[in-house]
C-alpha cells in the first residue's frame, strides 16, 4: 500500500506549516529538486535528516534556468512516483508550486553571481545560474529552512548557492551532500534517462577520464597537460567535450601548473544529445 505524504502547491500553504513547526521549535530541512528522482535525491533527504527534525522538499522543474533549445519540455517528470519515494524516505512536506505560483504575471526580478557563473557551464548555458539563483532564492525566502542539502554533481551550481547565501545573508546552512554512482562510476542524473544503451555503455568513461586527472595532479603533472589529455581521450571515445578543467575548490579561479592546494577536476560533455557533468576532488599534496 502506498504512503501517503503531506502536500502544498502554495507559498501561503508552505508558510503556514512551516510556522507551525517553528511554533514548536523544530529545526527544518529544505532540498530542492526537480523531481524525475533517483538514489542521488533520496540521499540527499537522508543527510537533512541528521540536521534537521522536519524536511520540506520541492518539486518544480523551474523554466528561467532552461535556455531555448534545451530540454525543459520533455524534461523527466513523474510526481506520483517521486511522491511515493519521499513518503518512503521520511519527507514531512511537499511544495509543488505551479509555474504561475513561482513566476506571477509581471515577475521582473532577477538574482545573478557573476563571479561564479561567466565559464564552465555558465558559459555554455546562458542565464541559466541566474534562473537557478532567482528560483534557490524565492525557495529560501519562502520555506526559511534552517538548512538546505544540494549535491555535488552540480558542483558549480552548489558554489553559487553558497555564495548567494552569504553576500544577501539569508540565513540558512548550505550542507553539501556527495555524489552518489552506480557501479560503474556513472554519476546518477535524471537526465541519464536520455541515453541510449550504447551511449550508457560510454558514459562512465567521463568519471574514469577525469578521476585519472585527478591522479595525475596528486603525482606532481601540470593542469594544461592532464586537461588536454583528458579532451583527447574524451574525444577519442566519442564524447564531444564541452570543458574539462581543473579549479580551486572554493572560488573556481583556474589553475596552471601542479596544484597546490584543494582543486576540483571538472568536466561537461554531450554524448549524443545528452549533456553530461561530473567533478572529482583532488588528493591534497603539500609542496
Amino acid at each position: 500500500m502506498a504512503q501517503s505524504i503531506a502536500t502544498v502547491r502554495t507559498v501561503k500553504g508552505l508558510r503556514s506549516q512551516v510556522a507551525h513547526w517553528r511554533q514548536t521549535g523544530d529545526a527544518i530541512a529544505l532540498v530542492p529538486t526537480m523531481g524525475a528522482l533517483h538514489a542521488g535525491h533520496l540521499s540527499l533527504i537522508t543527510i537533512a535528516k541528521e540536521y534537521a527534525k522536519r524536511v520540506v522538499a520541492s518539486i518544480f522543474v523551474n523554466p528561467t534556468q532552461f535556455g531555448p533549445k534545451e530540454d525543459f519540455k520533455r524534461y523527466p517528470r513523474d510526481e506520483a512516483g517521486d511522491l511515493g519515494k519521499f513518503a518512503q524516505a521520511g519527507v514531512d512536506l511537499v511544495f509543488i508550486p505551479a509555474t504561475e505560483e513561482m513566476y506571477p504575471q509581471g515577475f521582473a526580478t532577477r538574482v545573478s553571481v557573476p563571479s561564479l557563473t561567466e565559464d564552465l557551464c555558465g558559459a555554455a548555458r546562458p542565464n541559466h545560474f541566474e534562473g537557478v539563483a532567482t528560483i534557490v532564492t524565492k525557495l529560501f525566502l519562502q520555506c526559511a529552512p534552517d538548512v538546505a542539502v544540494f549535491g555535488e554533481k552540480d558542483y558549480q551550481q552548489l558554489l553559487v548557492i553558497k555564495r548567494l547565501v552569504r553576500d544577501l545573508n539569508i540565513p540558512v546552512e548550505i550542507i553539501a551532500g556527495p555524489i552518489v554512482r552506480e557501479q560503474d562510476g556513472l554519476a546518477l542524473s535524471s537526465r541519464n534517462a536520455y541515453l541510449s544503451t550504447a551511449e550508457r555503455n560510454t558514459a562512465p568513461i567521463l568519471h574514469q577520464v577525469l578521476s585519472e586527472v585527478a591522479r595525475a595532479l596528486a603525482s606532481g603533472e601540470g593542469c594544461d597537460a592532464a586537461s588536454s589529455a583528458a579532451r583527447f581521450k574524451l574525444e577519442g571515445k566519442g564524447f564531444r567535450v564541452d570543458y574539462v578543467a581543473i579549479r580551486d575548490q572554493e572560488t573556481l579561479a583556474p589553475l596552471s601548473g601542479p596544484i597546490r592546494g584543494p582543486a576540483r577536476v571538472m568536466g561537461a560533455v554531450y554524448l549524443g544529445s545528452t549533456r553530461l557533468i561530473d567533478n572529482v576532488p583532488t588528493a591534497l599534496k603539500n609542496r
